[in-house]
């Protein structure tokens, strides 16, 4: 696009350029040496109809860049009190989640590096997400609508060394593009570590943070058992504060592929978590369930599981993809009716690598399923049940990489100007 811009470019605002790539006959007045302030003369006359239809400059706005509609909100007072309004948030995130992307990121750090891939399977953008002082390496959990959670461990003394806290998480709410970010006010003490789950709805930009903790003793005349220490806590972005469910009869299993031990999955107003088999505690034995009410269930599996076995979203639905390591297939399964828990086995087809590959994570997007592994990174198509290898070589260093589908958008981190949320588009960086 950039190409074609005229000599007089420099000169003009941000609006005359604009209109110049939206008016089709731009090019032919060019052409036929109308150029400089006649031409722009010219478009600025139009423009100003278009700018003043509310509802036509929404729409062309909406489908622009969330780091070009920052700028946008610079060129005029009309302009930013548009882009700022809660209706055009709204429009912009409708047009981004018809065009949804994957972030990679591929090496857990102090410093996120992450990656934005388009269709076609290159990565197209990297962002590099500002270090925040004092921080243990962040691992994402989740998105939805353009806002990412990310937590990482504490610090603590502990025989004179500095050591990471394993009983306690930082939580924070993190728009990429737009640099912001929400530091979740501290939990409740533990024992043990955490498990949390994030929750989105029912309105745009409100979201609950489901936490699981072993409190500690109140004194040790009690002896209360670790079962019944065993708690839920629930942060609501409405008020701002944790709230404390009490004792629940499951805690999400801790995962072998996320050092946090955090894996679950959102679908259609429930999170979802995996609970470890009374057998072995590294292999799922059941579904832990919990709605926005905050309603606790638990749902069967379908026949046995792996160790490499994930949740994920496909298309609307929960479904279950497993591993099978000694036979090098995946199963994928599908739960249609979340009331009505019966597991439908959708496809079991051999994969692409060798048992002696682990897969690190999985995550879906649409009709398509993403599998990184110690070595490679895999699509698989459903609909054609074939297995695409991309070539992502920015990415070739991995510790504990994660993959999320991803939307842009403008939404704040705790939908409120709360001054607790940082711009950290400032820190410094390593």
């Amino acid at each position: 696009m950039i190409s074609f811009l005229p000599r007089w470019f420099p000169y003009v605002n941000l609006r005359t350029v604009v209109a110049f790539l939206l008016d089709k006959e731009g090019e032919e007045r060019l052409e036929m040496g109308e150029t400089g302030d006649e031409c722009a003369h010219c478009i600025t006359d139009k423009w100003y109809e278009v700018e003043y239809a509310e509802n036509v400059l929404a729409n062309i706005l909406s489908r622009l860049p969330v780091k070009s509609l920052l700028a946008c909100k610079s060129v005029c007072k009309h302009w930013c009190q548009l882009i700022s309004s809660q209706a055009f948030i709204d429009l912009q995130l409708l047009w981004s989640k018809n065009h949804s992307i994957y972030i990679v990121y591929p090496y857990m750090d102090m410093m996120m590096t992450l990656y934005l891939m388009k269709d076609g399977d290159e990565i197209t953008k990297r962002i590099t997400f500002p270090y925040c002082d004092n921080l243990s390496p962040l691992a994402i959990i989740c998105s939805f609508d353009g806002l990412l959670c990310c937590i990482n461990y504490t610090w603590k003394v502990d025989s004179g060394m500095i050591v990471e806290d394993v009983t306690d998480l930082e939580i924070r709410i993190c728009n990429p593009v737009t640099r912001k970010a929400l530091l979740l006010p501290k939990g409740s003490a533990s024992e043990e570590k955490p498990s949390i789950g994030v929750a989105f709805g029912p309105q745009i930009n409100e979201y609950k943070i489901f936490r699981f903790f072993c409190a500690k003793r109140i004194s040790l005349a009690k002896r209360q058992s670790r079962a019944n220490r065993r708690q839920c806590e629930v942060y609501s972005s409405s008020t701002g504060s944790w709230s404390v469910i009490g004792r629940v009869p499951y805690c999400p299993m801790q995962s072998s592929h996320s050092p946090l031990g955090s894996n679950h999955v959102f679908v259609n107003g429930k999170i979802y978590w995996f609970i470890a088999s009374d057998e072995d505690h590294m292999t799922p034995g059941s579904i832990l369930t919990v709605d926005i009410d905050e309603n606790f269930g638990t749902i069967e599996l379908p026949k046995e599981v792996t160790e490499h076995s994930y949740l994920v979203d496909l298309e609307g639905c929960l479904s279950l993809v497993a591993v099978y390591d000694e036979d090098e297939i995946v199963n994928i399964w599908i739960l249609e009716d979340k009331d009505k828990p019966k597991w439908e086995l959708k496809c079991s087809d051999p994969v692409p690598f060798s048992n002696d590959e682990c897969v690190e994570f999985v995550v879906a997007r649409e009709n398509e399923i993403f599998f990184i592994t110690s070595n490679h990174y895999y699509i698989y198509e459903l609909d054609q049940r074939f297995w695409r290898e991309l070539d992502l070589n920015d990415t070739s260093e991995k510790k504990f990489p994660v993959a999320v589908a991803y939307t842009e958008s403008l939404l704040s981190c705790d939908g409120r100007m709360d001054p607790q949320t940082e711009d950290i588009s400032n820190k410094r960086s390593i």
